[in-house]
C-alpha cells in the first residue's frame, strides 16, 4: 500500500515522462548514412510528441499563423483534463518541470525550517508569468513566435539537445577512448563493454558542435540553481505555459479541502509545498498556482488536507494588476514592429541567412518557428545552428545553416519531419527536388541559396594552384559547378594549364557541400549565400528577373 500513495505515484509518473523524453530526444538524429540509405527516410519515433501536447504551442501558432498545424491538436489532451484536474500537468508530465522539482528538493542545511516555510509562501511576484502570457499571445497575434523562448520544451530541447547533451556526448567519449586505450586488458575490456552499452542509446552517433552551446547551457543551470533559492522558481515566475494552465485551471471541479479543527498549524504542509499555493489554514488557497504535487496532503499529521471533486472551497483566483497587464498588452504589441523596422528584415538582410529546406518565406517562418532547437538537433551533417545576429534579434535562436560545418544532404528532409509547428514545411526527398535533378535535369523545387566564387582566394585563380575540389563535391546533375581550362603563368613565368571552377546559378540548389569541402583554410574560396533562395520571390538574382521581364 505503501508504494501506492498518491505521491508516489506522482514521483512514478514524473519518471516515466521524463525517461520518455530524454528517450525521444536522444533518438532525435538519424543513424547511419543518408546516401546508403537512400528514398524517403523518415525517423522510427515520434521525436515532437511533447511538442504536440504543449497548448501554448498550439494556441500562439494558431494566433500567429492563423491556422492550427497539424498535430497540435493532440494538445487538448492537455488542455481538457486541466479544466477537471487543475495543474497536473506541471506536477506529474513536464519534464522540465521535474527537474526543477527534483533539484527544488535538494535544500541546504541553512535553508530548513523557518526560512524554508517563508520561501514557499505565496509570493506576488509569481503573477509575472501571466504578464509575460500576456505579452507571448499579443506578439502571435501580430505575427512572431518568440513565444519559444520561454516555452517550457522550447527551452529544454534547446538547452539539452544543443548544449548539456553534447557536452556529455564529448566526456564520455573521452572516458571511453583512454579506458580503450589503456595497456591493461581488464581497462580496455570494460572500456569495451561500457562504449557497446552507452553507444546504443546515449551516445551520439557522431560528435556534434554548435554555437552558442556554451550560454544556452549556462543559461539552463542558472535557471536549476535558482530551485535552491525559491523552489520551482521558473514554474513560480516565469513560465508562461503554466500561467495559461493556470487560468484554465481557475474553473477545475477538484479541489484542496482545508479542515480547519484538524490543523495544529504545524506548518509542514509548506515544507514541500512545490507551487507556493498556500495549503496552510487561515488563508485562502491559490488555486492557479497548485501543481497538485500532493506534498502538503501527504505531510499533515492530522490529514486536514484532501483533493476532492465539487467541494465548497475557499480558494483564490488570479490577482492581476490592472496597469500591470496594459504593460503586458503594450508590450506584446509594440515588440513586433520594433523588431521588424531595422533594415535586417524588409531589406539588406543578411546574405548567409540560409534556411532549411522547406523553411517558409522569412515573415511566415518567424511567426511559426519556435526555437525549439529540433531541427538542429536532427540534421546529420550538423549544419543548422542556432541564429545569432543573422536575422535580427527576432530571429535569435531560430536554425540557419552554416556551410563551413556542414551541408544539406541531398536526399535529407529530416529537419522538416521534426518541426512541430509548420515554420519548415514537412517535405518528402522527391518534393525537395534535388535527387530528381540529379538524376534527370529537371528544374529544382527547393532551392537554398547560390554559390558564388572568391576568386581572391581560390587556388586556380589566385595562385595558379591546381584544385578541383568544389566541383567534385557539388552533388548536381548535370553540376552546377564547372570546369574551364586555362594556361595560367606562374612566378617563375612558367605557362601551365589549370581548370578554374566556375559556378552555373540556374543549377545551384545551395547546399552548401562545395564550401564545407573548401580546402583553403578561414574564409573559404567559394560561399552560398540566400540569394536565389526558392522560399522568397525577391531574393533573387536581379540579372535572373530582369531577364525574365524582359521576356
Amino acid at each position: 500500500m505503501f508504494f501506492f500513495k498518491p505521491t508516489r505515484l506522482r514521483c512514478l509518473s514524473q519518471i516515466i515522462f521524463f525517461l520518455l523524453f530524454l528517450f525521444l530526444l536522444l533518438r532525435t538524429e538519424f543513424r547511419g548514412s543518408l546516401r546508403a540509405a537512400g528514398g524517403d527516410i523518415r525517423l522510427p519515433y515520434p521525436v515532437n510528441l511533447f511538442f504536440r501536447l504543449d497548448p501554448l504551442l498550439a494556441l500562439s501558432s494558431a494566433l500567429s499563423g492563423h491556422a492550427l498545424y497539424h498535430g497540435l491538436l493532440w494538445s487538448m489532451l492537455i488542455l481538457i483534463p486541466t479544466i477537471f484536474l487543475g495543474r497536473f500537468f506541471c506536477g506529474w508530465i513536464c519534464p522540465l518541470g521535474s527537474i526543477h522539482h527534483f533539484f527544488g528538493s535538494l535544500k541546504s542545511e541553512r535553508k530548513r525550517g523557518k526560512q524554508l516555510i517563508e520561501s514557499n509562501r505565496y509570493k506576488r511576484w509569481q503573477t509575472t508569468k501571466y504578464y509575460l502570457l500576456i505579452a507571448c499571445l499579443i506578439a502571435a497575434v501580430m505575427g512572431t513566435g518568440i513565444v519559444g523562448w520561454l516555452d517550457p520544451f522550447s527551452l529544454l530541447v534547446r538547452s539539452l539537445g544543443l548544449s548539456i547533451l553534447p557536452g556529455t556526448n564529448y566526456s564520455l567519449n573521452a572516458v571511453l577512448r583512454t579506458l580503450e586505450r589503456s595497456r591493461f586488458a581488464m581497462v580496455q575490456t570494460t572500456g569495451s563493454v561500457m562504449h557497446f552499452i552507452f553507444g546504443g542509446w546515449l551516445l551520439s552517433f557522431k560528435q556534434t558542435y554548435f554555437r552558442q552551446g556554451v550560454w544556452l547551457g549556462l543559461i539552463f543551470i542558472f535557471l536549476v540553481a535558482l530551485n535552491f533559492r525559491v523552489t520551482r522558481f521558473w514554474c513560480r515566475a516565469l513560465c508562461p505555459l503554466g500561467a495559461l494552465l493556470g487560468l484554465v485551471s481557475r474553473c477545475s471541479i477538484l479541489g484542496l479541502v482545508k479542515t480547519p479543527a484538524h490543523c495544529e498549524h504545524c506548518n509542514r504542509c509548506l515544507l514541500r509545498c512545490q507551487g507556493g499555493d498556500d495549503p496552510i489554514g487561515g488563508v485562502p488557497w491559490r488555486q492557479p498556482e497548485c501543481h497538485l504535487c500532493l506534498n502538503c496532503v501527504d505531510e499533515c499529521p492530522e490529514h486536514g488536507l484532501q483533493f476532492k471533486f465539487f467541494s465548497v472551497q475557499n480558494s483564490s483566483g488570479v490577482n492581476l494588476q490592472r496597469r500591470k497587464v496594459l504593460t503586458g498588452l503594450a508590450a506584446g504589441a509594440a515588440i513586433v514592429p520594433l523588431l521588424r523596422s531595422t533594415t535586417g528584415f524588409a531589406v539588406e538582410r543578411h546574405e548567409r541567412l540560409l534556411r532549411p529546406p522547406g523553411a517558409l518565406d522569412e515573415e511566415y517562418f518567424l511567426s511559426r518557428c519556435t526555437r525549439c532547437a529540433e531541427c538542429m538537433k536532427v540534421c546529420p551533417n550538423n549544419a543548422l545552428q542556432p541564429a545569432l545576429t543573422e536575422a535580427g534579434l527576432e530571429g535569435l535562436w531560430t536554425p540557419v545553416m552554416i556551410p563551413r560545418i556542414g551541408y544539406c544532404e541531398t536526399s535529407c528532409v529530416l529537419c522538416s519531419q521534426v518541426c512541430p509547428t509548420g515554420a519548415i514545411w514537412e517535405i518528402t526527398a522527391r518534393e525537395k527536388g534535388w535527387e530528381a535533378f540529379s538524376t534527370t535535369g529537371n528544374a529544382k523545387a527547393v532551392s537554398l541559396g547560390t554559390a558564388f566564387l572568391d576568386r581572391g582566394r581560390c587556388l586556380p585563380w589566385a595562385m595558379a594552384t591546381p584544385c578541383i575540389v568544389c566541383e567534385e563535391w557539388c552533388p548536381t546533375s548535370p553540376k552546377a559547378i564547372y570546369l574551364q581550362s586555362a594556361d595560367v603563368t606562374d612566378a617563375e613565368g612558367h605557362v601551365q594549364p589549370v581548370k578554374q571552377p566556375l559556378v552555373a546559378p540556374q543549377r545551384c540548389v545551395g547546399c552548401g557541400a562545395c564550401e564545407y569541402a573548401c580546402p583553403v583554410q578561414g574564409r573559404a574560396a567559394i560561399y552560398v549565400t540566400s540569394i536565389g533562395e526558392s522560399r522568397s520571390r525577391t531574393n533573387q538574382i536581379l540579372l535572373h528577373r530582369s531577364n525574365r521581364s524582359a521576356t
